[in-house]
């Protein structure tokens, strides 16, 4: 029986502090159509899910060609606002880094990331981050949107490991959603776009120096 044990992480909200982009982009895509912007909160509510999703849950009574008009401008906001602005665009949250590097360094670990974000996105951030430590990267342009569990369960897949031995980190309902539907034990953060009281999740960290102890306690043995 395999020893490796997969730990996937959620990346707006979880790894990365990314609502000011967000909410950035998100307004210049709907300023760009002459578009009124929907409120912050409601914007961030919808973080976690495939762009075209999270647009047509932002504004469900927007024609279809308006939604892809959004989309497509979010991505021309972003990426300008992403190359003009580097790591700073989308910061690390406290103590991710050093929390990545430790479970790194344990070798029957293996990371792996389940996001939302495009490829271009993804590679983008972890180009900016310098983060390297990722063997599996599912990105929203090959699977169905979150909480669909095809992402966690290309990455069981591709890595071999079992549910029984791999979790997933999120800050959504979303992220939770989708790891029970994989079967896999789920880990909420509070730090992120929706309470933490209504995620349902297995555990809650209540900050990053928590976690490799809880990975410990749930692998135990």
């Amino acid at each position: 029986m395999s020893d490796l044990r997969l730990v996937l992480f959620d990346v707006d909200g979880t790894l990365v502090d990314s609502q000011g982009a967000i909410v950035g982009a998100m307004t210049a895509a709907f300023g760009g159509l002459d578009l009124p912007v929907p409120p912050r909160n409601q914007i961030l509510s919808i973080v976690g899910l495939s762009l075209p999703q999270a647009v047509a849950q932002l504004v469900p009574d927007l024609p279809g060609d308006l939604q892809a008009g959004v989309v497509e401008g979010y991505k021309r906001a972003y990426k300008a606002a992403r190359l003009a602005g580097g790591a700073a665009h989308s910061p690390l949250y406290s103590g991710a880094a050093e929390a990545l590097a430790e479970l790194h360094a344990v070798p029957e670990y293996l990371l792996g990331v389940a996001t939302g974000k495009s490829q271009r996105g993804l590679d983008g951030l972890l180009e900016a981050h310098d983060l390297t430590c990722f063997v599996t990267r599912q990105v929203a342009d090959h699977h169905p949107s979150k909480p669909n569990p095809s992402m966690v369960m290309a990455a069981m897949a591709e890595t071999g490991v079992a549910p029984e031995h791999t979790v997933m980190i999120g800050d959504t309902s979303y992220d939770m959603d989708m790891g029970r539907a994989a079967g896999v034990t789920t880990i909420a953060v509070p730090w992120g776009f929706h309470p933490v009281e209504q995620l349902r999740a297995d555990h809650v960290i209540r900050d990053f120096a928590a976690l490799k102890p809880l990975l410990n306690e749930i692998w135990k043995g």
